[in-house]
């Protein structure tokens, strides 16, 4: 009876010590907040707040706000309150001394409809499911030892591509960039996660793919008014939920085919285990999410292979195709990539991963475009766990995050002559050592602390692989009769070339450096 009494009142000793712990918690954080002002911001218009001021290019609109209301940028978007950051300092105050408050996304459109319920890598909350998923993503496609073991892969890919390129130009045709890129870089995935090339040919099945990936990437940008006004959410003002459900129905078609194909299939592939095998023998439909061992379900795996072959088919591309887009528009840059690429590799053979590292300036016009041509403008939207204090600005609980990427890389704080476009700022001085990889914030094209991109350094790798190979092959110009260069811009997740890359190629190495691989 003593011990019962005794456990009794050590229970009530912990309910009160909880209480008194959550109450001073509470209490301080009053105390600290109390006469911190909201940052600075637009005033906006009754019930939609500020989202008519944004217009069809938001990054662009909230970088002009940024030089009237300051780096720390607060408004009200419907019910929603929202913080834009806009400086290298700014992005550090939030993504690395705030990384754990704002480690979580807000719930939206896109991440209920496109990405089956936010159980995917992206969209899907701080927690064990998610470290499971980012552990076997690094693990077996997206971590450096990865990387290294399906480098043949890439090669092979790029053989494939090259000898459809230089067939194109034998023929006197220009080649539409995106396309050649998205068939190159969608097998290069499809053979890491599935074993196998998702396209063997160009045609009507890999169109309608590249059209899917950019409607994804272009849909899940935009700023639905049912995010920010929930009681409106059910009339689908603008149409874009509508449009969403069909294109989730013409994604799920397609990986449950995926999926379907190698649950049934008896042939027996090469000994190296791909991503799809690691994810399937983590499965289990009966999956606790609150159990730190748990197990990934079949909606799970699903939204996965939606993340990697969307955001690593497009953003990779995209970049590519701005540098390239830069390099035709600027040939002295051309010309001495192709003088740094003849010194170091020659003309005799293909550029190999190796020799990346030897090629500075190749490098250099890499980080050159993933600052004045990010791939993903305004980071995707984090949203805060309790209240904070940011540099004397007080930031509410679940006010939603929005870092302008495009606006750091165009800052004339930061950057001299920040509209030129010019790798040899890269080379020398103080921004030589910058690197993309998420601790210099002057460049965070993939974001920065614990959401930064998952598989940023798998774009990094393929962006410069595949640009050093497409460069090193060729010299690239306008089609005959195109007089100037269209570098205007479309918003989405991923920055888009509103009129897509075609160029005219002529070859530079010896015609069998263009064969493709033996099958």
């Amino acid at each position: 009876m003593q011990a019962q009494e005794y456990m009794l009142l050590i229970a009530r000793g912990l309910v009160v010590a909880t209480l008194l712990y959550s109450l001073i918690r509470l209490f301080i954080s009053k105390i600290i907040t109390i006469g911190h002002p909201l940052p600075p911001g637009p005033r906006g218009f009754p019930v939609v707040g500020s989202l008519p001021l944004l217009g069809d290019m938001p990054h662009v609109a909230l970088a002009k706000m940024a030089k009237t209301y300051g780096p720390i940028m607060y408004m009200k978007m419907g019910s929603s309150g929202i913080v834009v950051v806009s400086t290298p300092d700014s992005a550090r105050a939030f993504l690395k001394t705030q990384d754990a408050n704002f480690s979580n996304r807000p719930v939206n459109a896109g991440a209920t409809i496109l990405a089956y319920n936010a159980q995917d890598m992206v969209f899907a909350p701080y927690g064990p499911k998610w470290r499971l998923l980012k552990k076997l993503s690094s693990l077996h496609m997206l971590g450096s030892k990865a990387l290294e073991e399906w480098s043949d892969v890439r090669s092979s890919e790029a053989s494939h591509m090259l000898a459809a390129m230089y067939e194109a130009s034998r023929l006197g045709e220009a080649v539409c960039l995106p396309e050649t890129l998205v068939y190159a870089t969608a097998n290069m995935i499809g053979q890491v996660i599935l074993s196998r090339r998702v396209f063997v040919t160009k045609g009507n099945e890999m169109n309608e793919f590249k059209e899917m990936v950019v409607e994804l990437m272009t849909t899940a940008g935009y700023f639905n008014i049912g995010d920010f006004i929930p009681w409106l959410a059910w009339m689908d003002l603008q149409g874009i939920e509508r449009g969403m459900k069909k294109l989730h129905k013409k994604w799920d078609r397609l990986i449950g085919k995926m999926l379907d194909d190698r649950l049934k299939s008896t042939h027996k592939r090469n000994d190296k285990p791909d991503l799809l095998d690691s994810l399937l023998a983590n499965h289990d439909d009966d999956s606790n999410d609150d159990e730190e061992d748990c197990k990934l379900t079949t909606t799970n795996i699903k939204a996965l292979l939606l993340n990697l072959f969307t955001a690593g088919t497009d953003t990779s591309s995209s970049i590519i195709e701005w540098a390239l887009a830069e390099m035709i528009k600027n040939p002295s840059i051309q010309k001495r990539a192709h003088e740094e690429m003849d010194k170091v590799i020659g003309r005799e053979r293909h550029l190999l991963e190796s020799d990346i590292p030897n090629l500075p300036y190749l490098r250099a016009i890499c980080k050159e475009a993933y600052r004045k041509h990010p791939s993903t403008p305004l980071n995707l939207p984090r949203i805060s766990t309790h209240a904070c204090v940011v540099d004397g600005y007080h930031i509410p609980k679940n006010t939603r995050l929005s870092v302008n990427i495009w606006a750091i890389g165009r800052d004339p704080d930061v950057w001299e002559n920040p509209l030129d476009f010019n790798p040899e700022r890269f080379l020398l001085g103080l921004k030589g050592g910058i690197e993309p990889g998420g601790n210099h914030f002057e460049l965070i094209p993939f974001g920065a602390g614990r959401r930064i991109c998952a598989g940023s350094r798998m774009g990094m790798v393929i962006v410069e692989y595949l640009l050093a190979t497409l460069v090193h092959s060729f010299e690239w110009d306008l089609p005959s009769g195109t007089a100037e260069m269209d570098m205007d811009e479309i918003f989405g997740l991923a920055l888009q070339k509103a009129v897509p890359l075609s160029a005219s190629l002529t070859p530079r190495l010896p015609s069998h450096c263009y064969a493709p691989p033996s099958t």
